[in-house]
């Protein structure tokens, strides 16, 4: 099986990532493939991380405080922006197209044996810990996919297990409360697990002290951001731990909410190493982060960003970022694709004060229209919309309407941030 006969085989194996469909929560399925290989996800040591937003950055700055300290890491998050392959990594090198189709067509062989039907998820997730055990890593940083409970990945036993914060998101799966919500991610933490919690509202705080696990940490009472300012590409923070304070630490990434996920990061690091972290190598670790698609700079002039805001949690925190951090001068201009209710994600990222909406399809089954988005903007009082069946052709207009002043916020989901970054790249460089 090569790469091309790989991918195929995931996409016959479509699951709610892709088309929507919900299957009854479960792991046995997963559980069934890793025990048939040996139960790879037990080969090292594991930080398993959940949330509502702000996950894929936080892994990424714990991944890069283990390196820093010596540690072979391998992270595995989801869903990618351009390529599956972003998926799966050892020291932030991607798995190769050779090795990820020999790890799928490991699992597509089991399939047959265990007489088993597992979705996309979960055989990109059994492949992640087949490879990872094959090339030895000395630890893992996993991406939960969806809520924590009866995500696939939950098949680890967590050494040190994160909660980010708490939305409403994914309410199809848990809620009608936040409090829903919060008790399905809290199905990470093991009786073993210490817990980084950076969720503060006390109501749910008492949800992940309850879960069972060995300690438990919480931003604001253990560890937090004590100050927390704008710096050139990126923030500056002092951030305390339960057993130091570190000053003046870079983080090179857009947007206040970056200083409380690095406040995450360093808790959950220190908690696994036991131990303080060195100066350097916290500056070290925080300085390799790179977190494409989340508020990523394409270009200067005109201001170019891409930003995989897809909920309107997210998307209040994008367009905070981009009005009040970046304050562009000139016109303002968003693309967006969404695959929600477009009023909100429209009313969260404050559409009403760019000059100009250009509405597309997310490119996806489950995207809205792009005649939809843009009644959706008409409605909320935005005076100029144009609609675009993709998102590709919606930059390029953008950026033929933009001059050097303006600023272009291409957002709405990570579909659309995936669509977004080559063409813009293209354009801006």
């Amino acid at each position: 099986m090569d790469i091309h006969a790989a991918l195929a085989y995931l996409d016959g194996r479509a699951n709610y990532a892709k088309s929507g469909r919900i299957d009854a929560p479960s792991l046995d399925r997963i559980e069934t493939l890793c025990a048939a290989m040996g139960d790879p996800q037990h080969a090292a040591p594991v930080i398993h991380v959940t949330g509502t937003n702000g996950k894929g950055s936080t892994v990424q700055m714990i991944a890069g405080l283990l390196q820093a300290q010596g540690l072979t890491v391998g992270t595995y998050t989801s869903p990618h922006l351009e390529r599956i392959n972003e998926r799966i990594t050892r020291n932030g090198e991607e798995i190769s197209d050779d090795d990820l189709a020999e790890q799928i067509a490991a699992i597509a062989d089991l399939e047959v044996v265990l007489g088993i039907e597992p979705s996309y998820f979960e055989i990109v997730t059994a492949a992640a810990f087949r490879w990872f055990a094959d090339v030895a890593v000395d630890a893992l940083v996993v991406e939960v996919g969806l809520l924590g409970r009866w995500d696939a990945t939950n098949v680890v036993d967590a050494t040190v297990a994160v909660v980010t914060n708490i939305g409403l998101d994914h309410t199809e799966f848990a809620g009608p409360t936040l409090e829903h919500i919060a008790r399905e991610k809290a199905g990470i933490i093991k009786p073993r697990s210490a817990a980084i919690i950076g969720e503060t509202r006390p109501e749910l705080v008492e949800i992940f002290r309850e879960a069972g696990g060995a300690t438990t940490l919480v931003r604001g009472d253990d560890f937090d951001v004590i100050a927390n300012s704008l710096a050139v590409s990126g923030r500056l923070v002092d951030l305390r731990t339960p057993t130091t304070i570190y000053p003046d630490v870079f983080v090179p990434l857009n947007g206040w909410h970056q200083g409380q996920n690095a406040a995450v990061a360093l808790a959950a690091a220190e908690t696994f190493f036991a131990a303080p972290i060195a100066d350097d190598v916290v500056t070290e670790g925080f300085a390799e982060v790179r977190v494409p698609g989340r508020f990523e700079i394409l270009g200067r002039q005109p201001l170019v960003v891409i930003d995989a805001a897809h909920n309107p949690a997210g998307a209040d925190v994008a367009a905070q970022v981009f009005f009040d951090d970046f304050q562009p001068e000139g016109r303002r201009l968003l693309v967006v694709g969404t695959l929600r209710a477009p009023e909100d994600m429209l009313a969260a990222l404050r559409a009403d004060e760019f000059d100009i909406v250009f509405a597309a399809t997310a490119p996806s089954p489950r995207g809205i229209l792009a005649a939809d988005v843009a009644a959706a903007a008409r409605a909320l009082g935005c005076d100029n919309v144009v609609s675009f069946d993709t998102v590709e052709d919606a930059c390029r207009r953008a950026v033929d309407y933009a001059d050097g002043d303006d600023a272009i916020l291409a957002t709405g989901s990570l579909y659309t941030a995936g669509a977004a970054r080559p063409v813009l790249q293209s354009l801006t460089t």
